[in-house]
């Protein structure tokens, strides 16, 4: 019997919603609202392949493309050739091949032809077999996603089959269950939902598990059965593809030529996963890489750290000096041969008798030498940087430092290729909330009506509460919105009546979730432990004493004192209204505690005992008698004329019938006594015509015939923690969301019982409104009201203005927004984020003409987002001002200290904000971007006069005027004489806009950190993107190069892993750069005695082999391993990151002296070998063989000199390099008599290795060749030590001497800061300033204005 009675109620109740709607809303039928066709070429038409639209559907559906998708950059076909050509696009490996091609021309062969392709050859090898890997893994993917099954409705069979996600096409009608993955971007056309409701999780596209509501759409969501194919004879018309997530455009037709508008409500995403609805249909149109997800997923970016352009330049360099080097010997061999023409041996004739001329010889010399002496370019060090990141990489994510336990989650290195990039930032820019905040808002302070109530106990539970991560079960009823502290609503002065479901009720709807869950199999959906923006520490509020009171006379103030009391029953309206905006205007998904992903659904009628059929027939004559008694549409003249008196009364008889049968007759008699006009009430404002909920007649224990029972327990679900804060701050006042539909939301207020109200628009919060609104249909009234709740900003110009017939209702609203005003100030000076909250009752002509214009937006395809904000702003006008409320959102741990330390290191912070100035500012001072001494410069659109301070505030209106050309120079020289700048009421586009401002004028490193999506466009700007996981998704952290799990992350993260990474980064790029010119330059040294014909002296299998192999291991490690300062000294001492911020390891001068100290020490290892053997006859390869011993030990010597913390793995890699060197040319001097046929290196190393004179060479060359970079490295540790020198010998001191110490460094640091103030502050400096004058045109001017430094603070 339960079944049937739900389904009779839910009948009832669409159909009068429906009877209802059709008497407000336009006629579709009209041509009127029509727009005109557009092109095939800008739009897409949908139409399924069935019934009299196959002939089309043939010819529209080759436009599209199927659902097929193909990640994959190679197939077995292409694979070479494109992975070659890819490969060839790096300058590097196409100036290598160029030399393999060039090796190949016989009159100017250096190698020979199998050993010049070695190194190119396992280069590309290398990185071919990398790329192999990475794209097979991603075709194992796609063919395990395109075989993925779906129900997909087959013309032939007349039913749904499954079928496979790649052969879905545009226009194939899906059915989906519940807990199923969605295969492609689809209009939702029925859901099993009686509401038309399908919930969504998008946790594979935004990062957020919050359940997202989507909507039949409107016209189907009314029907009975499923909805059957066959029978769709609409077609669809929408955008074209399109990467926007948060947007849809388009409309049905209908083959009347009626038209609805569609939404990205009614869209479901690929890739989403269907929860909480048994079955869903919708029709295909988007398919493949098509559909929003796949144009989202644009693959891996790649960013050019600021070190790799440098090198690209300096690599440059290096072929500047190729080339000279290669003139030299060209022009040398020409000289050469012009000098010894008449001696036969030089002058070896050509196989046809004639003689080269000297100019063509040299110019073929040019070539070889190119060939010979190629070493010089590193080829390996593009393929060494790839791996010492990665290895830098491996370190930061695990370091156990940036684990967080709460959120068990690490860091996240995103981007592998810009690392030495953290430890050059000049600039962060950072969010506010979220970011140095926990973005969990507690319910603080409010005002209503000018009236403040300031929770103080509330205040003290926050001061004293210790949130504790608790892990048993119970937690998920804190978690889950169970309201504490309900013991104080019980008393003789305040006692709230709570009308609880009735136990059946709760059964009969809890029963049916249990049935579902049955059939499919309970427990397959995915338990969420914790709900976002629930912590107890949030969902806990103390109500207020003062305010609880009133609430009580809400309750029980009888109907008979509303003539004496008509000032307290206004005040109870602002109270009522108030709290009914906190409930109703948010998005919040309600749902059940014991199945978090369940939703609660509560009809308005379902909080009675329903105990027969009878009851049921009475229960359904008195809803009869009610809608035809109040007309959809009443007259505007009888609605303004209605006082406070005839709504207590419509209330009352509205109660009286939803309790008992038995009062109608009474309650009718009571209606007809109150619905007089009352004198004393006239000057009640129509705004605040609504439930007088301060005059009910009636005792709730004695005419309630409902059975109490306990209050269940919800969750909510919320986007934002603003509104989940809101809605659990009404909770704490009775006045409970219970319910939410795309039609209605349910309301328990208090002791009145529930209240459904129709849900007409919801027009959502967006940056350039900066509010959000719902319009609703009261349930007592039957009006049409609007709640609206935004930033005082905005909100505070769209009230009601006095008029010069001013009445005492309009000037009672002046006295209440001045002290709501004085209110929101001191909220946001005490740091809490504000909100207004206020209202609007529209009469039904006035609801319509706006509907008409709403309309034609909603069917818009082209500029609907534009047309939508207009509607929106020509409905949020002439408001009323109901209250304001004070969130607080705490600091983050450690943000005070990290910020501290990040300015100590040089690094200028800005902080942009949507917040107001005083809120900024506050938040500001409390995490020690300003200090309690600081100077405050403010520059908004009031200011005509500004001084000069140490810190910056501007606001968003001004940052407007600050962004034009003309004056962003001025803007930015202003911001790099102050040491912090706070930008509030910023927007997301000027946010990116500041970024990419100081990024290319001041040619500054940048650095964005944030954690919600309105930061996502200023990440992707910046230099380094990091992102928070926050609360609200984890949009930043998809967008971002790091993420962290907390702000004072960015500590460490930049303090010593972004010193770390630069400095051996840096290091190793100029060891290579001095490796190979040293090696390179013995081959040059010796053309100078074989007549530059492009001769070597050593193998050439040795000479390819000694940088690809012999020394390219330690090089890596020094990268990855090398530790010049000790990361608790890092932390301590935040002034040696300057040192990297400056680039001081990798100036021009330090790349040119290294290169100098190359030719040095090759001149040496050259030379000394030389005059050793001088006068000897030993042969080329037995005089080559010291030479390359003695450049081995020198350059892997000069890496230990170089090193600032030698370990065992330097160690072992350097001798392994060494064995590994004396083993190969053993091995290969034993092995290959003839490899090359002009030459034979044959048992020349083992006959050395008997020799004493090699071991004198060898030792005597590295000592000399070592000598002056040893002497030059003990001069800087002693006598003129740099601050990281000094640094590093504090690791060395006992922990006492070394806390000392750092002590006076500090110290010293303090007294040279104050010198330096000091010496500015005496001088005073012209500065040209902006000032933005308040003008009607909003223009702004320039002044020139001399601004010193006092030493006073100025006030606000």
């Amino acid at each position: 019997m339960a079944d049937p009675i739900r389904w009779a109620r839910y009948r009832w109740q669409r159909l009068i919603s429906t009877e209802g709607r059709e008497g407000s809303r336009p006629s579709n039928s009209s041509n009127k609202y029509h727009q005109s066709s557009k092109a095939i070429g800008k739009h897409r038409i949908v139409i399924p392949c069935l019934g009299h639209f196959k002939e089309e559907y043939e010819k529209v559906s080759k436009l599209y493309m199927n659902n097929k998708i193909r990640t994959t950059k190679y197939t077995l076909l292409n694979f070479l050739p494109r992975n070659l050509f890819e490969q060839f696009h790096r300058v590097a490996n196409l100036y290598f091949l160029f030399l393999v091609v060039l090796n190949w021309v016989p009159l100017v062969e250096a190698f020979q032809k199998e050993i010049a392709m070695l190194p190119l050859v396992a280069v590309l090898t290398i990185i071919a077999v990398k790329d192999g890997l990475e794209d097979y893994s991603k075709y194992k993917m796609d063919k395990q996603i395109n075989n993925l099954l779906t129900k997909v409705y087959s013309r032939k069979e007349k039913k749904y089959i499954d079928e496979c996600w790649k052969n879905v096409n545009v226009g194939d009608f899906i059915r989906l269950s519940r807990n199923e993955i969605i295969p492609a971007d689809m209009v939702l056309l029925y859901s099993s939902d009686l509401d038309g409701i399908c919930y969504i999780e998008t946790a594979s596209l935004d990062g957020e598990t919050n359940l997202k509501q989507r909507q039949v759409v409107r016209g189907y969501s009314e029907q009975v059965s499923e909805i059957d194919p066959e029978k769709f004879s609409s077609r669809i018309e929408c955008e074209s593809p399109n990467n926007d997530l948060g947007r849809f455009r388009g409309f049905v037709e209908h083959s009347n030529k009626d038209r609805v508008g569609l939404s990205k409500e009614n869209l479901l995403l690929r890739g989403c996963t269907v929860r909480n609805t048994e079955a869903v249909v919708g029709i295909v149109v988007y398919a493949g890489h098509e559909t929003k997800a796949m144009l989202n997923n644009s693959g891996p970016y790649y960013k050019r750290s600021k070190l790799e352009r440098k090198v690209n330049t300096d690599i440059l360099w290096c072929v500047l000096l190729l080339i000279l080097m290669c003139l030299t010997g060209a022009i040398g061999h020409g000289i050469w041969l012009s000098r010894y023409s008449e001696i036969s041996f030089f002058t070896i004739p050509e196989p046809d008798g004639k003689l080269i001329p000297p100019t063509l010889a040299a110019f073929n010399v040019f070539w070889t030498m190119i060939i010979l002496l190629q070493v010089l370019i590193p080829i390996s060090l593009y393929v060494s940087i790839e791996i010492v990141k990665l290895g830098q990489i491996y370190l930061i994510q695990n370091d156990i430092d940036f684990y967080h336990e709460k959120t068990d989650s690490t860091i996240q290195c995103r981007a592998l290729n810009i690392a030495e990039d953290l430890g050059q930032i000049q600039y962060i820019f950072s969010d506010k909330t979220g970011t140095l905040t926990e973005n969990k808002m507690v319910f603080r302070r409010c005002s209503i009506a000018g009236q403040e109530y300031c929770h103080e106990e509330n205040a003290k539970r926050l001061e004293s509460y210790q949130e504790m991560d608790s892990e048993d079960g119970d937690s998920a009823d804190h978690q889950c919105g169970s309201s504490m502290h309900i013991s104080k609503w019980e008393g003789d002065d305040c006692r709230a009546v709570n009308e609880p479901l009735n136990r059946k009720s709760v059964n009969l709807l809890s029963g049916s979730h249990s049935a579902l869950g049955r059939e499919d199999g309970a427990g397959d959906a995915p338990h969420s432990g914790h709900v976002a923006f629930s912590s107890p520490i949030e969902t806990d509020v103390i109500p207020d004493t003062q305010l609880l009171k009133k609430f009580g006379q809400i309750s029980s103030h009888s109907c008979d004192q509303s003539e004496a009391s008509s000032k307290l029953s206004l005040e109870t309206m602002y109270i009522t209204d108030f709290f009914l905006a906190l409930a109703i205007c948010n998005t919040v998904v309600v749902s059940v505690p014991s199945q978090p992903r369940q939703k609660m659904r509560l009809s308005s009628l379902g909080r009675m005992p329903i105990k027969s059929l009878e009851e049921i027939r009475q229960m359904f004559q008195r809803l009869s008698i009610r809608r035809l008694s109040s007309s959809p549409l009443p007259n505007v003249k009888e609605s303004s004329s209605e006082s406070p008196s005839s709504f207590v009364s419509k209330l009352s008889v509205f109660r009286m019938k939803m309790a008992s049968p038995a009062l109608d007759e009474t309650a009718q008699r009571a209606a007809e006594l109150h619905n007089m006009d009352s004198p004393e009430n006239s000057h009640v404002p129509q705004e605040l015509d609504m439930v007088n909920v301060a005059a009910c007649c009636e005792h709730n224990s004695a005419t309630s015939s409902i059975e109490l029972s306990p209050l269940p327990k919800l969750c909510y679900e919320a986007e934002s923690p603003d509104e989940a804060a809101l809605v659990h701050a009404a909770r704490a006042y009775r006045c409970i969301l219970q319910s939410r539909t795309p039609d209605q939301v349910t309301v328990d207020f208090a002791g009145l019982g529930s209240l459904t109200f129709q849900v007409l628009h919801i027009l959502p919060f967006d940056s350039v409104r900066k509010r959000m609104s719902v319009v609703v249909r009261h349930p007592v009234s039957n009006k049409v009201v609007v709640y609206t709740k935004g930033a005082d900003s905005v909100m505070m110009g769209l009230l009601r203005t006095a008029s010069e017939d001013t009445n005492n209702s309009e000037v009672e609203q002046m006295k209440i927004k001045e002290r709501t005003q004085k209110h929101l100030d001191d909220y946001a000076r005490k740091g809490l984020r504000t909100l207004c909250i206020a209202k609007k009752v529209m009469s039904d002509a006035e609801y319509a003409e706006w509907l008409n214009h709403h309309f034609l937006a909603e069917t818009s395809i082209d500029n609907r987002e534009e047309l939508l904000l207009e509607s929106a702003i020509r409905l949020e006008t002439k408001l009323t001002l109901l209250g304001a409320t004070g969130i607080e959102d705490r600091l983050q741990e450690g943000v005070p200290d990290t910020i501290q330390a990040l300015r100590k290191a040089g690094i200028k912070i800005w902080m942009l904000t949507g917040d107001k100035r005083e809120t900024a500012v506050n938040i500001a001072y409390a995490c020690k971007l300003l200090e309690p001494d600081d100077r405050i410069f403010t520059l908004k659109s009031q200011n005509k006069s500004p001084g000069f301070s140490a810190g910056l505030v501007i606001d968003g209106r001004t940052l407007e005027h600050v962004l034009h050309d003309s004056l962003q120079n001025i803007f930015l020289e202003l911001t790099e004489k102050c040491r912090a700048v706070v930008c509030c009421r910023a927007t997301p586009l000027q946010k990116s806009v500041l970024v990419r401002l100081v990024r290319n004028k001041l040619k500054a490193m940048t650095l964005a950190v944030g954690d919600g999506a309105n930061d996502v466009s200023m990440i992707q700007v910046a230099d380094t993107g990091v992102g928070i996981f926050g609360q609200e998704g984890m949009q930043a952290v998809m967008a971002s190069d790091f993420a962290v799990c907390q702000f004072r992350h960015l500590k460490k993260l930049l303090l010593v892993h972004g010193h770390w990474c630069y400095t051996r980064l840096t290091n190793m790029v100029l060891y290579f750069f001095y490796k190979n010119v040293a090696y390179v330059n013995l081959l040059f040294w010796y053309q100078f005695f074989c007549g530059f014909s492009g001769t070597s002296m050593t193998d050439y299998w040795i000479l390819i082999l000694f940088n690809l192999l012999f020394t390219s291991v330690p090089p890596i490690i020094y990268g990855v391993l090398d530790k010049d300062v000790s990361a608790e000294v890092l932390l301590q001492l935040p002034q040696l990151y300057m040192m990297s911020q400056k680039s001081l390891a990798y100036l021009p001068s330090t790349f040119w002296i290294t290169l100098l100290d190359a030719f040095y020490q090759s001149i040496v290892c050259f030379f000394v070998p030389y005059f050793t053997y001088y006068g000897s006859d030993i042969d080329i390869f037995s005089f080559g063989n010291p030479i390359n011993t003695a450049a081995l030990f020198i350059i892997l010597f000069h890496l230990l000199i170089e090193c600032k913390s030698v370990t065992w793995i330097h160690t072992v890699v350097v001798v392994g390099s060494i064995l590994f060197y004396f083993v190969f040319t053993l091995a290969f001097g034993a092995t290959c008599k003839t490899h090359n046929p002009s030459s034979n290196p044959y048992w020349i190393m083992e006959q050395h290795m008997t020799d004493p004179v090699f071991y004198l060479v060898c030792l005597l060359t590295t000592c000399v060749a070592l000598l002056p970079r040893y002497l030059l490295r003990v001069l800087q540790g002693t006598l003129f030590p740099s601050p990281v020198l000094r640094a590093k010998h504090l690791d060395r001191l006992t922990p006492e001497e070394q806390r000392e110490a750092i002590k006076r460094w500090r110290d010293d640091s303090v007294v040279n800061c104050r010198v330096e103030l000091h010496t500015i502050s005496g001088s005073s400096s012209s500065v040209t300033a902006l000032e933005t004058r308040g003008s009607p045109a909003g223009f702004c001017t320039l002044a020139q204005h001399d601004l010193t430094f006092p030493f006073r603070k100025q006030a606000f």
